[in-house]
């Protein structure tokens, strides 16, 4: 088994819009781990631009990643990532997907460039999946 990797809706939007960073992503479905807060986020980003919602839905799930349910420890873990991430302004989104990295020691996908420099802070690996340019 590869190690765990956590993605953010941000990962995931790549992939189902084919946008830079994509391939990184895909590599990684086999193995990842999503937040269920995270893919409402990405129902609801797509909705947002005229996608019906059994559809967002329906695209996301058949990535094939392992949805992890928002439970009372995530929802603790999430909250305590508040005082540490006030400064980059990160969302209960971005928090719960930190969070699922942190009890998972996964590496966290993203293309949020802000959450790198959050690695140290948290204790986990994070990887922007968007080329600098």
């Amino acid at each position: 088994m590869s190690e765990p990797v956590v993605l953010d809706a941000s990962a995931i939007l790549a992939i189902l819009n084919a946008e830079p960073g994509q391939d990184e992503a895909i590599a990684a479905l086999p193995d990842a781990l999503v937040s269920a807060v995270n893919l409402s986020e990405v129902v609801a980003k797509l909705s947002d631009r005229g996608v019906p919602v059994h559809e967002a839905f329906g695209w996301s799930i058949r990535l094939g990643f392992t949805v992890v349910p928002f439970d009372a420890a995530l929802a603790q873990a999430a909250g305590a990532l508040r005082s540490l991430t006030r400064a980059v302004g990160l969302s209960l989104a971005d928090r719960s997907c930190l969070a699922l990295g942190q009890q998972k020691s996964a590496l966290v996908l993203t293309t949020d460039r802000a959450w790198v420099g959050l690695s140290d802070a948290l204790g986990i690996r994070i990887r922007n999946i968007r080329p600098v340019a």
